[in-house]
């Protein structure tokens, strides 16, 4: 059965400040990946495959696959910005063209709120 929060919408603020916050990454651009869904306590990135993203056989990298999951798991808890200490599922999945999903990489994140010092 389908998890009904899964296309569940953040606020347009919320939204707005996971997205802002994604643009000024240099690694997600450098890796060609976008957000595709900015919901409370969910964020889907998409990483297109694509030679500069892939291993020596042809598979996207495993490096690539985590740091797309901890940046997922990061903007999910900043849509639940009010929470000091967050545990986080990481799910990745490949998408072939038909649609079909497979669970390719998974994990456990757990973050805490730090304030940026002024100035």
């Amino acid at each position: 059965m389908e998890d009904p929060t899964q296309h569940e919408q953040a606020s347009p603020a919320v939204r707005k400040r996971v997205q802002d916050s994604f643009d000024r990454q240099g690694l997600m651009s450098h890796l060609g990946a976008r957000v595709a869904h900015i919901g409370p306590g969910r964020v889907h990135l998409v990483l297109p495959v694509r030679p500069e993203v892939t291993q020596q056989h042809g598979y996207v990298h495993a490096g690539a696959t985590s740091a797309i999951a901890d940046s997922a798991g990061g903007y999910a808890v900043l849509t639940l910005f009010d929470r000091t200490l967050t545990v986080c599922q990481l799910e990745v999945y490949g998408v072939q063209p038909d649609g079909t999903r497979k669970l390719v990489a998974n994990g456990q994140q757990t973050l805490i709120r730090v304030n940026r010092p002024a100035g």
